[in-house]
């Protein structure tokens, strides 16, 4: 963490929000809406996925969006991959940080990547391998993340011992950090503080964790509330909340990045971020949409009467 922020948000609107959508979004419209947040002071991204464009083809030029991305003075950028042949692609592409997916719930890790868990959690060590015996890749970042953490559509609750487990053994494996994710918005506070607080006594503190929440029923925010509480600084966010869990049609998806930014910024919490520039990327990246819905309540109420961000005060 950079000594000049409190909190890092991380926009993952180019992949989590985009491959939730119908409108397939132009590389250069999704460059114009990177530029522009970036240039807001959101210092890292999730740009794309390596994975099967046939699958996804929103994220078929995931590869160029990258390359175009490593360009941007100051922004991290990350891409999500499922496998050593995504991981290959996205190191190769020249992504900072190479997030590794796969679910502590075995009927969902099962489902989604088709493996067991023991076999994503072995595939993980094989990519950290890679990492490490390729030279120019050492100083990339393997995240490893953690899907349905909080809850599984398939299989409901997920014990805590689970999630730990998983921990554990990424961990044991080489990851550099661990992201934490509320998959399917199951999670609800006092859950998310008693999972970070079990997590950072099992792990300890020196490894950096993400913390990925979804606003399914409403309670993206009070569940960063709690993670903060717990100790967590790093969080995952969409501009506009753009997307939506496919398991709960109608829900809104991401929590809003520029209602994430105002509330730590109220709150004291400096993340950089200038919110007048966050709102216009959202601008940016709206007039490409084709009719999917956008959530967010700072858009529409703007800021209280004499409200000095956190970041300006500084």
């Amino acid at each position: 963490m950079k000594r000049d922020i409190d909190v890092l948000v991380s926009e993952v609107g180019p992949r989590d929000g985009l491959q939730s959508i119908q409108t397939i979004f132009t590389t250069e419209g999704k460059m114009d809406w990177i530029r522009r947040e970036a240039a807001a002071g959101v210092r890292q991204m999730q740009v794309g996925s390596f994975v099967n464009p046939k699958l996804l083809p929103q994220m078929a030029d995931s590869a160029e969006v990258v390359g175009q991305s490593v360009l941007i003075e100051g922004l991290i950028v990350s891409a999500l991959v499922p496998n050593m042949k995504g991981a290959v692609n996205g190191l190769a592409a020249g992504a900072h940080q190479i997030g590794v997916v796969m679910s502590v719930s075995e009927a969902h890790n099962q489902a989604n990547i088709r493996r067991t868990v023991q076999e994503s959690l072995n595939g993980f060590a094989e990519i950290v391998k890679y990492r490490d015996d390729n030279p120019e890749y050492r100083d990339r970042v393997i995240s490893g993340g953690m899907a349905t953490s909080f809850g599984c559509t398939i299989s409901g609750a997920v014990p805590l011992k689970d999630v730990m487990r998983v921990a554990e053994g990424l961990v044991q494996r080489g990851a550099d950090r661990l992201n934490v994710a509320d998959t399917v918005g199951y999670a609800n506070p006092k859950q998310v503080r008693d999972l970070f607080t079990e997590l950072y006594r099992t792990i300890g503190t020196d490894i950096p964790v993400g913390a990925h929440f979804h606003d399914t029923r409403g309670l993206g925010l009070a569940n960063v509330f709690a993670a903060l509480d717990a100790g967590v600084r790093e969080f995952d966010s969409c501009l506009g909340g753009l997307g939506g869990c496919p398991y709960a049609p109608g829900a809104s998806g991401n929590i809003v990045t520029e209602d994430l930014v105002f509330m730590l910024e109220a709150q004291g919490m400096r993340t950089g971020v200038d919110l007048d520039g966050l709102l216009e990327a959202r601008e940016i990246m709206e007039r490409q949409l084709k009719g999917e819905p956008v959530h967010g309540t700072y858009i529409n109420a703007g800021p209280p009467k004499g409200f000095t961000p956190a970041t300006a005060a500084a």
